[in-house]
């Protein structure tokens, strides 16, 4: 999947009519790696502003004469995303707060030192970047919600309770097999929940050792272990009045849970390396594809944490059990990526849907979405045909694995697929890669080739 684009290394403009100021200027900010355009004009730096793409301009108070506070109406609408930063040698609190008032961002007075400079246009740069990744954030919402749409009676049923659960507090946790969705499902909770407008923080399990999956959650203190060079906050801090989603839980390390289910309980932690105790009010969103039930027999995972997390549960059905939904689903991803790579492709085939509605999808949604986006970048034309999609195996009908066992064939689902596991092991460059085939994470990924000794 695409990743958003982040904003550029700084664009600026600085528009003075003191020719030794803007030199300053341009050296000091080349010097930290931005591009720098001078105008010692107004109308010339008005006219900089029309023509070319700049991310933050340094304006001058009196240019030449001329008012660059009465500018910088003309200045936002020839630039609406331009961030504005007044220089000028008066300091009067009158000035700064007209500057605001006509949509300037920031305010500097003359002289200023390079520190003082630099951090002005980093912080407006900063700014610039979080609008842009919350403006890709909401452009992809109607995709997500699109997804959660459903004509299989069981999701339907799902997603029924999933809409009444999220107009309470209750801790939910999301049950289904790898690929099933409950990133998403956590999202949409969320998002119909009365903590929509605060944040939702997400902590995958897996993916950290258990010291610094603490830190992650909880935060540290300067120094309070190796690599500590700076006090962080955590998520739990973090998503204080919203929603903390805590994916793969059932990876949560067993020495870790104490504490974790000490916070659930009375949303209560310290940071690491801190004696005061903190408080954070977040709902609890845990999503597992293993069985905590029988991880609490083996004594892996807390009874009484599972009990927390278990307040209402909610299995999301696989791709197999919601074909219903395969054809919407598929071309829902068709129309995403085709617009997000400005490619020809429009639609799926007869063919293609059949091809589809053959296969197992044992990487579920997540796969059918990976297939989806190769087959976008594959396909030259409007119509996506079966020779455009990599399924990782032939269809249900007359399918083998890479190992000759036929789909079909009266052999056990852990036999076939360990078979089709190790086929896409050997046929890939990386796990990573394999990982992707199947549809999967890389930490499942690594849990089944453990459980089969590959």
């Amino acid at each position: 999947m695409s990743t958003p684009p982040s904003v550029p290394q700084g664009r600026i403009l600085a528009i003075d009519d003191d020719t030794g100021l803007l030199q300053n200027f341009s050296m000091c900010l080349e010097d930290a790696g931005y591009r720098v355009n001078t105008a010692t004009r107004l109308a010339e730096g008005l006219k900089l502003a029309a023509s070319q793409p700049f991310h933050v301009c340094l304006l001058d108070r009196d240019i030449a004469g001329e008012s660059g506070l009465e500018a910088l109406p003309r200045l936002r609408e020839l630039a609406p995303g331009l961030r504005v930063i007044m220089v000028t040698a008066h300091s009067q609190v009158e000035d700064a707060v007209r500057a605001m008032a006509e949509g300037a961002a920031d305010y500097l007075v003359k002289p200023c030192s390079p520190a003082q400079l630099r951090i002005a246009v980093a912080r407006q740069l900063d700014t610039l970047d979080l609008l842009s990744r919350l403006d890709t954030l909401e452009r992809q919402q109607p995709p997500q919600e699109a997804a959660l749409e459903s004509k299989s009676p069981a999701m339907a049923e799902v997603l029924a309770v999933a809409r009444q659960v999220a107009r309470t507090d209750a801790n939910v946790l999301l049950l289904g097999e790898s690929g099933t969705g409950k990133g998403v499902m956590a999202n949409a909770i969320h998002g119909w929940s009365q903590r929509a407008a605060r944040p939702i923080a997400t902590v995958n399990c897996p993916s950290l050792s258990a010291e610094l999956l603490e830190s992650e959650l909880f935060g540290h203190a300067k120094g309070s272990f190796t690599g500590a060079t700076q006090s962080t906050q955590g998520r739990v801090s973090h998503a204080d009045g919203g929603t903390l989603f805590l994916d793969e839980v059932g990876d949560f390390p067993l020495a870790l849970q104490p504490k974790l289910l000490r916070f659930v309980q009375d949303k209560e932690f310290e940071r690491i390396g801190e004696p005061d105790t903190r408080r954070a009010d977040v709902r609890i969103v845990s999503a597992t594809n293993r069985d905590l039930e029988a991880m609490v027999r083996d004594n892996s995972f807390r009874l009484d944490l599972l009990y927390r997390l278990n307040v209402i549960s909610l299995v999301l059905p696989p791709l197999r059990d919601r074909r219903e939904d395969l054809a919407d689903l598929a071309n829902g991803f068709v129309r995403r990526y085709a617009d997000s790579y400005h490619l020809p492709a429009r639609r799926l085939s007869g063919k293609a849907l059949a091809r589809m509605q053959a296969y197992p999808w044992p990487g579920n949604v997540r796969e059918l979405q990976n297939v989806i986006e190769r087959a976008v970048i594959l396909c030259t034309g409007e119509d996506i045909g079966p020779e455009h999609l990599a399924l990782g195996g032939e269809p249900a009908t007359a399918g083998t694995t890479g190992s000759g066992i036929a789909v079909g064939a009266p052999v056990s689902i852990e036999t076939l697929e360990r078979a089709h596991i190790e086929a896409v092991v050997a046929a890939s460059e990386t796990l990573e890669a394999a990982a992707r085939t199947l549809g999967i994470d890389g930490s499942t990924l690594y849990r089944k080739r453990k459980a089969y000794g590959l």
